[in-house]
């Protein structure tokens, strides 16, 4: 075996299960993993095998509860779940016409009602599915949507059979012909149990860099030095926030060793980049990271800096382009130790893999190298941005969605994306913001992309070559420079929300985007709530996908409120559930919310602030008691699996007259936050508070500042240290503003923008407003039209009054 380094080489002990789960005959091997999990196993020669897969790395699970019953004929398997029943030696086989089924498992529902079976063969057609090739790869032959993990039918399975096997020096190899190797997950209503036992069976995702939640940007275009530095000072000049340079395919040598247009290259361009070392130095400087483009499939060429090293370390004597081949132990560690390690000195953050070809071998085996090595010296955490390879890729973590045409059709279709990837297990998608080539570039269309690009896991802006893509928000009119600027900064303000849950998702499992179909799966073919999905543990987003009515200047939306009370992120506005609703959303406006009592920490520091901030702002939303545990590390390094990391719980204890806030650090260690902060307390929708008492390790703290900001009241205490209890009490007298979203409020506000006659405005109030029968409020509305009514307006309020019919 060819020895490619420590970085790869795997645990066979947590790939082997616990004995006494396993059940073997001649040519079977069944093993109860959990309860809901088994893994179900034959091959004619009776080879059976526990090394781990590209999919599955871990079968140690503690030792589960079940029943065996069995003869010489027939096995019998029972858990909590289900039941497992198949005739001994028989090859699996089943198909839905075919009655002799030699191995099914059976649902145990407490409902006798309720019969779902599992049989080998089955088609699975209430699979929710999950995500399949990138969007420029669509129109192939093989671009599978593939199995998701989520089934209405309460089971999901998963072939193992014709993946590889990894060696324990991390090298791959094939199996045995003729193997049969799946994994049956068993979950019934408790999906989230499943969930988790699929991360444990696959591997938890990594812990991404902090800097990723940030704001990228990267353009098709010929950059040079400069380029990039005037850019970088144009966001700044703007006061938009920055965090990741992200360098497309012209940064390296495109034309050499007489070719022309090359996609591979792995040596900076000295004619655009005379010292790129420099340049990274200053964009770290600035807190911004850097990323390069690329893509190995054309091979490794002699004009490279490192070429002959390369040949005499493969024995190549001919000077001929190196091909391409991860397969080869040789290739892999040549291809990183003398083309990425090198560049990676020079400062280099991170590689986006845009091997785009339909193989997805290849893809999986850069994807899972490259990831492992750019973690190898356990300082610098592991960091990719690749395409979606379809083998456990939660664990390379930033999936590429491909190139995408610009147009609200391309914008329909991200949400679904991002959906079914997380139902594929991944949380970190990337997608190209603003659509990437073709199209028309429209200010609306633009500000939809940015939110919700805000409101997703990653946000990355990427345009195709050329003069009149409008990416830079600078390039717009001043209100869509506005809005997007707005939007721009609240994505890096949420970084503190958005790191936790991605630890959260790192540990537990807990997804960064949760369907909304996991809670309601009626709403899987519901056209007007298929797409919206929950943030994290606190935020619940509706996304914007079509065009505002043009007279009425704002987007007719339907949204779905869960169980209980929610809040308009911005607005406040409270919206009772479970029920629909329609709204009227202007530009400015995204359908965000959050739950009675939730809590959002928010960075309220500088632009490109790195790090955890000195100065924190958190929402606290009215209606019940609630806790949020803030976790923060050094957001760059391996140390926290050293426990250099600090959790601090921010408990909220509220009543209709009084709020009582409790932050205190519970976990962890000192240095990886600032020794103090400044703390700006934000209550939603909440009254002027008539007394404030502030204390820290019970001693009262004078130096505090009150008020209210529109509807909100507003705590702010300065140079609190961090480690230690800091009590705010507050109290008043019903201090929660009414705030429940009336329809009325939306069209008076339509009705006030309106360019028409002031005089007009008013008869349409009278009618819209009065308590005539909705018949009889569209006859009146009809007859406007003798006083002047433009027939697009009568057509507005006549919609309008069907909106209103409908709640």
């Amino acid at each position: 075996m060819y020895p490619i380094g420590e970085q790869f080489q795997f645990d066979y002990a947590k790939a082997k299960p616990n004995t006494q789960a396993v059940l073997r005959g001649r040519t079977y091997r069944i093993t109860v993993l959990t309860e809901r999990l088994v893994r179900l196993e034959y091959h004619p020669n009776g080879t059976f095998f526990n090394a781990p897969t590209q999919l599955v790395t871990f079968r140690n699970f503690p030792l589960p509860q079940f029943s065996v019953a069995e003869d010489d004929r027939f096995l019998e398997i029972n858990t909590k779940y289900f039941k497992l029943e198949y005739e001994k030696e028989k090859p699996f086989k089943g198909s839905i016409v075919d009655p002799k089924k030699t191995l099914r498992i059976t649902l145990n529902y407490e409902n006798k009602e309720i019969e779902k079976v599992w049989y080998y063969g089955h088609p699975e057609i209430r699979n929710f599915k999950g995500a399949g090739r990138a969007f420029d790869l669509l129109n192939q032959k093989d671009a599978p949507v593939n199995r998701g993990l989520y089934s209405q039918d309460g089971f999901v399975s998963f072939d193992d059979s014709d993946d590889k096997i990894i060696l324990e020096d991390g090298t791959l190899a094939d199996r045995e012909k003729g193997s049969i190797d799946i994994y049956v997950f068993c979950y019934k209503d408790d999906f989230l149990a499943g969930l988790e036992d699929y991360y444990k069976l696959t591997g938890y995702p990594p812990l991404v860099p902090r800097y990723v939640l940030g704001n990228w940007w990267s353009r098709n275009a010929t950059y040079n030095q400069a380029g990039i530095m005037n850019t970088v000072d144009r966001f700044e000049k703007n006061d938009i926030p920055l965090s990741v340079i992200l360098l497309d395919k012209d940064w390296h040598i495109r034309n050499g060793s007489n070719q022309q247009n090359l996609i591979t290259g792995f040596t900076f361009n000295s004619a655009l980049f005379p010292n790129p070392e420099d340049m990274i130095i200053k964009l770290h400087e600035k807190n911004i990271h850097v990323g390069l483009h690329i893509n190995p499939k054309q091979g490794l060429f002699p004009h490279e800096q490192f070429y002959q090293q390369a040949c005499q370390y493969l024995g190549i004597t001919d000077n001929k382009i190196i091909m391409f081949d991860p397969l080869n132990p040789r290739f892999l560690d040549v291809y990183m130790k003398l083309f990425l390690h090198p560049l990676e000195a020079l400062g280099v953050d991170f590689f986006w893999n845009d091997y785009d070809q339909t193989d997805t071998l290849p893809l999986w085996l850069l994807n899972h190298y490259q990831f492992l090595d750019s973690g190898r010296d356990k300082k610098k955490r592991n960091m990719l941005l690749a395409r979606n390879a379809h083998l456990a890729e939660h664990r390379y973590p930033i999936l590429y969605s491909g190139k995408t045409k610009i147009g609200w059709d391309t914008l329909k279709k991200l949400p679904q994306y991002n959906i079914m990837a997380a139902n594929s297990g991944v949380s970190w998608i990337s997608h190209d913001i603003g659509g990437n080539y073709g199209g028309i570039e429209e200010s609306e269309l633009y500000i939809r992309y940015v939110q919700l690009g805000v409101f997703s896991p990653i946000l990355r802006f990427h345009a195709a070559r050329g003069n009149y893509y409008k990416k830079e928000p600078w390039l717009w009119d001043i209100k869509t420079q506005h809005i997007v600027t707005d939007y721009l900064q609240l994505r890096h303000r949420l970084i503190p929300y958005l790191y936790t849950e991605a630890n959260l998702y790192h540990c537990n499992g807990t997804p960064i985007v949760r369907p909304f179909y996991y809670d309601y799966p009626w709403a899987y073919d519901d056209d007007n709530f298929k797409n919206q999905y929950y943030l994290g543990s606190q935020l619940l987003c509706a996304p914007i996908l079509s065009k505002k009515d043009p007279v009425m200047d704002r987007t007719i939306h339907t949204f779905y409120i869960p169980k209980g009370i929610w809040y308009d992120l911005k607005s406040g506005k409270k919206f009772p559930g479970p029920n629909r609703y329609v709204s009227f959303f202007k530009e400015e406006d995204y359908p965000v919310f959050v739950e009675a009592g939730s809590i959002i920490p928010l960075d309220n520091g500088n632009l490109n602030a790195k790090g955890n901030p000195k100065k924190l702002e958190i929402l606290f939303f009215p209606g019940k008691n609630s806790q949020y545990i803030l976790y923060e590390d050094d957001g760059e390094s391996m140390a926290y699996q050293d426990g250099f990391y600090l959790k601090t719980v921010i408990n909220s204890q509220y009543t209709k007259h009084s709020y009582k806030v409790i932050i205190q650090s519970i976990d962890g260690n000192a240095g990886i936050v600032p020794e103090q902060r400044d703390y700006k307390i934000r209550f939603r929708d909440t009254k002027m508070f008539q007394e404030v008492k502030v204390t820290f390790n019970g001693e009262v703290l004078t130096d505090i500042n009150f008020y209210t900001e529109e509807a909100d009241s507003i705590v702010e205490i300065q140079d609190v240290p961090t480690l230690g209890k800091l009590v705010i009490e507050c109290n008043g007298r019903d201090v929660e503003i009414d705030a429940v979203r009336i329809i009325n409020e939306d069209i008076n506000s339509i009705l006030m923008d309106l360019q028409i006659e002031t005089f007009m405005k008013e008869k349409i109030a009278s009618v819209i407003f009065s308590d005539l029968p909705m018949n009889k409020k569209r006859i009146q509305i009809r007859k406007l039209r003798r006083l002047g009514l433009a027939r697009a307006h009568m057509k507005l309020f006549l919609k309008l009054l069907e909106y209103i019919e409908q709640i």
